[in-house]
């Protein structure tokens, strides 16, 4: 598995004969692996998982960011997949709903919980009764299966507080109750759906809040998305402690929580999306710095989307060629591990950006890297950001300025041809039997 997950690091988004380098024994015993009845995702996510809560020890404060996102093997549909759209559209593949802990600064320390899954085609339509069916038998269930999995974390991290952080998706009543349940467990920080009509004490969630005094105005700058372009935005920031009304079918009680509500003011007409979140938390929120912690820890939220994007455009886990879900899934477990470095590696440069490189990249890594960068090798291991820096430089980064870095894409791109290099540094060293530098 170690030597897999090597060679899927050494080229991510390579196919597997690729990723193997060429080697047809290697590129057998990955099918075979990965085709054993005894391998599974989640037994090859284990190790991953108790190494991340490791790290989260000496955090105080985790976000638990939890979102789902889909993988389309239409052209080639492996046996297990199903549908991923509505029954208009004849898309097939895999659901997956991943949980991963960052620090309040953005950092990704590592996945806490994986699920994945292929819709039963014959289920098409039960959303139709969803208000008749139990909360088991709903796909929202994948919500209270996450924040389960960070309360495990939470019972290892006890001088850690966790927050699990959901979208509207995620606004779902029976969460809240099960966040409420043991106040030494995780927090629950969730954006409101408007469609869901919440309710406090009997009056709408949206009407109650704008009645609220404004408790000051945050200014925030908005990153670029798709034809989006970054601007910066004002915000109205309204809080306080609410009665949320549980729904007219449940039989669970009121709950006694917190609202933050933030609306964007003085927009350009041009701005398509203005802000406006309605934030419902279990997180005590008394002061407007409070409120403006809130809103930050759902801002990095927009994470999780960064990964799922590091899957898909960077290990391509959608080209992986694999005849059912059983193989499939073990892969997807190593590409998901990939993924989290890569990301990490590109955070690391930013967030710490004077560790020494050495740990994170091997002595013939930053070796060749040095070399390619500045000509000769560095007697010492340069910082984590140079070293990211270069490796971006590697994969396409243009460097427009003092304050800029590297992103996933480029970071990744240059990812997969710092091993090569490094292997015919090896190689040189091998045939003059000289090592060159310190």
């Amino acid at each position: 598995m170690f030597t897999l997950a090597a060679d899927f690091f050494a080229q991510p988004g390579e196919l597997i004969p690729q990723a193997s380098n060429g080697s047809a024994a290697k590129t057998k015993a990955a099918y075979r692996f990965f085709e054993n009845s005894n391998v599974d995702m989640q037994t090859l996510l284990k190790p991953h998982i108790e190494s991340t809560i490791e790290r989260l020890r000496s955090q105080p404060v985790i976000l638990a960011v939890q979102d789902s996102t889909t993988l389309t093997y239409t052209a080639h549909p492996p046996e297990g997949a199903g549908p991923i759209n509505t029954s208009q559209y004849s898309a097939v593949g895999l659901m997956v709903h991943d949980t991963m802990a960052f620090t309040p600064d953005g950092t990704p320390l590592g996945l806490l919980n994986v699920q994945c899954w292929g819709r039963d085609p014959k289920q098409a339509g039960k959303g139709q009764r969803r208000h008749q069916l139990p909360i088991e038998e709903k796909e929202s269930f994948k919500w209270l299966v996450s924040y389960r999995a960070v309360a495990e974390a939470q019972k290892l991290c006890p001088d850690t507080m966790l927050v699990s952080i959901g979208d509207r998706e995620a606004d779902v009543y029976e969460l809240f109750h099960e966040a409420m349940q043991d106040p030494r467990g995780p927090k629950l920080l969730v954006r409101a759906e408007r469609t869901r009509s919440r309710k406090i004490e009997k009056k709408g969630l949206w009407p109650s809040m704008n009645a609220k005094p404004v408790a000051g105005l945050l200014d925030v700058s908005v990153p670029r998305r798709g034809s989006r372009p970054a601007r910066a935005a004002r915000l109205q920031v309204r809080f306080a402690s609410i009665v949320l009304t549980p729904p007219a079918n449940s039989k669970l009680s009121p709950l006694n929580i917190w609202a933050v509500y933030a609306r964007e003011i003085g927009y350009r007409t041009s701005v398509k999306e203005p802000i406006d979140w309605m934030l419902l938390t279990t997180v005590k929120t008394g002061t407007f710095e409070d409120a403006c912690q809130r809103l930050s820890w759902y801002g990095r939220r927009w994470g999780i989307e960064v990964y799922h994007r590091i899957i898909k455009s960077g290990c391509r886990i959608e080209d992986r060629r694999l005849d059912d879900t059983d193989s499939l899934e073990p892969c997807l477990a190593i590409d998901l591990v990939v993924a989290w470095r890569v990301y990490w590696l590109t955070m690391v440069g930013r967030e710490k950006p004077d560790t020494p490189c050495d740990q994170i990249l091997s002595q013939e890594e930053w070796h060749v890297l040095s070399a390619w960068a500045t000509g000769k090798i560095s007697k010492t291991a340069p910082s984590a950001q140079q070293a990211m820096r270069w490796i971006g430089k590697m994969g396409g980064w243009l460097a427009r300025g003092k304050q800029d870095n590297p992103g996933t894409t480029c970071t990744w791109r240059g990812l997969t041809r710092l091993p090569t290099m490094a292997q015919g540094y090896l190689l040189a060293l091998q045939i003059h039997g000289v090592r060159a530098g310190p």
